[in-house]
């Protein structure tokens, strides 16, 4: 059965009219991810894949040592909880700490010494000091080789942290690419980092809009690269129009200033994660309802 909120959810992540997510849902029984291709494969769709809903609250960060970076995301309940100074200062004591080692999994993170004994004891001391269940999410350290500099970028107060590495160009360059990283949301850094699977559902994507648009099956496949390339342009960092001049690519930026991207790394709290739907009004007006 398709309800509402399946339409809304649809619409929401593709940007689609109401009752073409409606009908799209009809069609494929109720599967998101199967609806999402057929508005897609009709032309409908007004998103190409945008990210997962911004679900959980918190903050990421970026810290940095000489040749030594670490960039991670702490979670908490609420957004008031994320903005509290305690909190703040929580998550630069975890990055300080990080910084310090040579943790690779949670798990080793959790175990690297603080101020509080762990990080795994101080994120317990401020559960029980703030109220609410906070979390080291995840966190990536990052260190530089020879002729490589760090670029970083907070957005909105950390919910979105990126962190990129460069070799052979200057630390300005490698801000203004982070920044793109920031706002552009590429999914990937290279062409090479998109999965095969994900590669051939998109060719698939592309020729099944081709031939809707009624282009013979010999001329849709021969459209499918020319579409890749467009595709290319949307998910992937070092193609994507460099938004500072959009005569070149950030790939080709880089290398008009000597240098190459190395590493990107971006954060945005909360990404896949199911988000709190907190509707008093809606939760009290179904109490009384069903009185």
């Amino acid at each position: 059965m398709v309800t509402a909120q399946m339409v809304k959810e649809l619409r929401e992540k593709t940007g689609a009219g109401m009752l073409d997510c409606k009908k799209a849902l009809t069609e494929t029984n109720g599967d998101m991810t199967a609806a999402e291709d057929y508005l897609r494969e009709k032309g409908i769709s007004k998103a190409n894949k945008k990210e997962s809903r911004i679900a959980a609250e918190g903050l990421a960060n970026i810290y940095v040592d000489g040749t030594k970076a670490v960039i991670l995301e702490v979670n908490s309940e609420t957004d008031f909880v994320s903005k509290n100074e305690e909190f703040k200062s929580m998550i630069d004591t975890i990055g300080e700490a990080l910084l310090k080692s040579d943790a690779k999994t949670i798990e080793e993170a959790e175990e690297v010494p603080c101020e509080e004994g762990t990080i795994k004891d101080l994120i317990v001391a401020k559960i029980a000091k703030i109220g609410e269940k906070l979390s080291l999410r995840r966190f990536e350290i990052v260190s530089l080789n020879a002729d490589e500099v760090f670029g970083s970028y907070l957005h909105m107060g950390g919910k979105i942290a990126s962190l990129v590495v460069l070799k052979g160009a200057d630390e300005s360059v490698a801000k203004d690419v982070a920044m793109q990283q920031a706002a552009m949301r590429p999914e990937y850094t290279f062409v090479s980092d998109i999965p095969e699977d994900v590669l051939e559902k998109e060719r698939e994507i592309q020729k099944e809009l081709a031939m809707n648009e009624g282009k013979p099956q010999d001329i849709a496949e021969k459209m499918v690269e020319g579409r890749m390339k467009k595709f290319y342009k949307e998910v992937c960092l070092v193609e994507q129009t460099f938004i500072k001049d959009n005569n070149v690519s950030v790939g080709d930026y880089v290398k008009n200033h000597g240098g190459e991207v190395v590493r990107a790394i971006r954060y945005e709290v909360g990404e896949g994660m199911e988000k709190r739907n907190d509707d008093f009004a809606a939760e009290v007006m179904s109490q009384v309802k069903g009185n």
